[in-house]
């Protein structure tokens, strides 16, 4: 049973798509996913910001599937082609007391939007089993306010995406081209509910919002679009991670302007430009 936000999954609409798919009876929408959860990997992952994995891990729990088509993804195997295996939630509550023994800081749900009503009974179940850590919500950013609503009081920590302010680029990449005023009202709703990232004396967070920002080749003009409006929205003070990992993952190696890695002098140029707008809590990636 799956009693929190079934409705949603009877008439798919977890996110903005709102396909209207009843994945309850074995439909499939944009996205792919069903009924029950599927998850590609569940272990401790090191690479998060500090605040995230800190010194002893974060326990990431990735899932398959995703409500965006981005032609570099990284993940592609599990994303686009839903590599994983199902797992009811009572398992799912499981793996996530398997990651606290292992003594991580938290419990981070990898692309979590076509999920939220599995990955909420399974946190409640987990709860009522002794579990205690923050909850981690690890999302590209393409989120419904209805949808956020079911998380407000359960979920600790957001670690969202911002990746575009142009329709025209978020749909030639990542076939979302309502992206930008979804991600926008996403992010509002977002830092309402847990506020910016709070990080402890130990320097490992417990709440809040960090706003990830991946850097494309050739467009550091559109990363200067998404950083002046966050500065403009939220303030300097917002937590912000520039990512400068892009590689030409899945689709991109056959895409003119997505065939090459971020260079050095772009990726030095986005720093400049947060720098430039005031941003006093920036994660750099070292390259």
């Amino acid at each position: 049973m799956i009693p929190y936000g079934a409705g949603l999954l009877s008439a798919c609409r977890l996110c903005p798509r709102e396909c209207g798919v009843n994945r309850l009876e074995g439909e499939r929408g944009f996205c792919g996913a069903g009924k029950l959860a599927r998850v590609a990997a569940a272990s401790v992952h090191n690479g998060e910001e500090p605040p995230i994995s800190g010194t002893r891990g974060s326990g990431t729990i990735f899932f398959s599937h995703c409500n965006m088509k981005c032609l570099f993804c990284q993940n592609y195997p599990i994303s686009q082609y839903g590599n994983g295996r199902e797992m009811d939630t009572d398992t799912l509550a499981g793996e996530m007391l398997r990651l606290r023994e292992l003594g991580v800081h938290n419990v981070n749900f990898v692309t979590p939007t076509p999920h939220v009503p599995q990955m909420l009974e399974a946190v409640l179940l987990a709860r009522g089993k002794g579990f205690d850590l923050p909850v981690v919500y690890n999302t590209n950013g393409y989120d419904a306010l209805e949808t956020l609503a079911l998380l407000d009081g359960v979920v600790d920590i957001y670690l969202p995406d911002a990746k575009y302010r142009s329709a025209g680029l978020a749909d030639t990449v990542s076939a979302t081209p309502d992206y930008v005023r979804h991600n926008e009202a996403a992010l509002a709703e977002m830092v309402r509910q847990v506020g910016f990232l709070s990080v402890g004396d130990d320097g490992i967070a417990s709440r809040g919002v960090l706003v990830r920002h991946l850097v494309l080749p050739g467009r550091v003009g559109e990363t200067e679009a998404v950083l002046a409006h966050l500065s403009g929205r939220h303030g300097p003070e917002l937590p912000l991670s520039l990512m400068g990992q892009y590689f030409p993952a899945w689709r991109a190696a056959a895409t003119v302007g997505f065939d090459r890695k971020v260079t050095r002098n772009e990726y030095d140029r986005a720093i400049e430009a947060a720098s430039l707008l005031g941003f006093r809590n920036v994660f750099i990636q070292e390259r």
